[in-house]
């Protein structure tokens, strides 16, 4: 399962990033909305590394190709592209991961966090989704939203150990 979580280290990225910008402006069509090009370049600096980025890792990243943005430019653009599931936070990291998974947004994620690497691997379960709320709801606990984040060696360090 883990080998379906976090890419393989020698997987096409550039690939992988072409399929996430066209999901994400597919899911903007379908909303109505635009992948502006402040979006896309910051989906881009964090498609360019399957490792969380903070804000101002994202800002010098962007620095780089552009005008400095100012860091409201940045977390209204993240804003958004969290609203739409193209990105997720790392609530341990404060720090932004771009999705990759094309998974249902009612599915609960969780993160793989390698302390090794740093990379980050997601797998999306909307089975243990249902039975974490359930359990929540049975206690009169109405959920917003949950955050799993699990803290290990990925198998590309493991294997290397």
């Amino acid at each position: 399962m883990t080998a379906q979580a976090f890419p393989a280290p020698n997987h096409d990225h550039g690939r992988c990033t072409a399929e996430a910008i066209a999901h994400a402006e597919q899911v903007c069509r379908r909303h109505g909305q635009k992948l502006t090009p402040i979006r896309q370049r910051v989906l881009e600096s964090l498609l360019a590394t399957h490792r969380p980025l903070g804000a101002y890792e994202i800002i010098d990243a962007l620095a780089g190709q552009m005008p400095r943005p100012a860091p409201i430019t940045v977390y209204r653009a993240l804003d958004f592209l969290i609203a739409r599931g193209l990105v997720h936070r790392i609530e341990s990291r404060n720090a932004f991961l771009a999705c990759v998974r094309h998974h249902d947004q009612s599915a609960l994620t969780a993160f793989l966090i390698c302390e090794r690497c740093g990379s980050v691997g997601e797998l999306a379960d909307a089975e243990v989704a249902s039975t974490l709320s359930d359990a929540a709801q049975s206690v009169g606990f109405k959920p917003r939203f949950s955050v799993v984040e699990i803290a290990g060696l990925c198998a590309h360090c493991r294997d290397h150990d």
